[in-house]
């Protein structure tokens, strides 16, 4: 049975160029979970296997679940250990090598995977991140998107994250917040640091 103090879910859109898209989306699951609710994340063309956020969620489990469709991180192994520092070489990311039949397989079956979450009455937050990766590739056509946001549980709250959201979606969502870079460690060359960036 559904609890109505997590009532009505709401379409939430993370966009915009700047960092902590994920970051921010991830805060509102702690949220969530705090008072007992349950939630997962189902993470597009994204495999990165040494994320604090993987972590986090393994002793938050099962309370908070990520699903990662995408390629693992070469160097995990060292980078977990502390040996190695993230290169930034994008291994991690399939959309980087550009959209091929890998990645098509990969966005249907995250796509599945949200769709079967959705409709287990215990998770009341779902996040899609980086699914405007899918979108901007055609790996996933909008339209079968909003026709389930249209539909969507009245208990689920949804959190789509990405850059370029496309304005179909936009327009559907409850909750919209564009992140600007104005200012990011990145831009004086301070390489991705454990703890904070990963």
């Amino acid at each position: 049975m559904v609890n109505s103090a997590f009532l009505p879910g709401e379409i939430i859109v993370h966009t915009g160029l700047g960092k902590g898209k994920t970051t921010a989306a991830l805060g509102l699951a702690l949220t969530m979970v705090g008072p007992g609710g349950k939630g997962a994340v189902v993470q597009f063309l994204k495999g990165n296997a040494h994320t604090g956020e993987l972590w986090a969620a393994a002793r938050l489990y099962p309370w908070l679940e990520i699903y990662q469709f995408g390629r693992g991180c070469p160097y995990s192994a060292l980078i977990r250990q502390g040996l190695q520092q993230c290169r930034r070489c994008g291994e991690c990311f399939l959309h980087r090598r550009g959209p091929g039949e890998e990645e098509k397989e990969m966005v249907r079956l995250a796509w599945e995977k949200v769709l079967s979450l959705a409709t287990d009455e215990n998770y009341r937050l779902l996040i899609c991140d980086e699914i405007a990766h899918a979108f901007r590739y055609n790996l996933l056509p909008v339209e079968e998107v909003t026709a389930f946001l249209a539909r969507k549980p009245l208990h689920l709250t949804l959190i789509l994250t990405g850059r370029n959201m496309p304005d179909a979606i936009i327009s559907l969502a409850h909750r919209v917040v564009e992140f600007a870079a104005v200012k990011h460690p990145f831009t004086r060359g301070v390489r991705a640091r454990r703890g904070i960036e990963y």
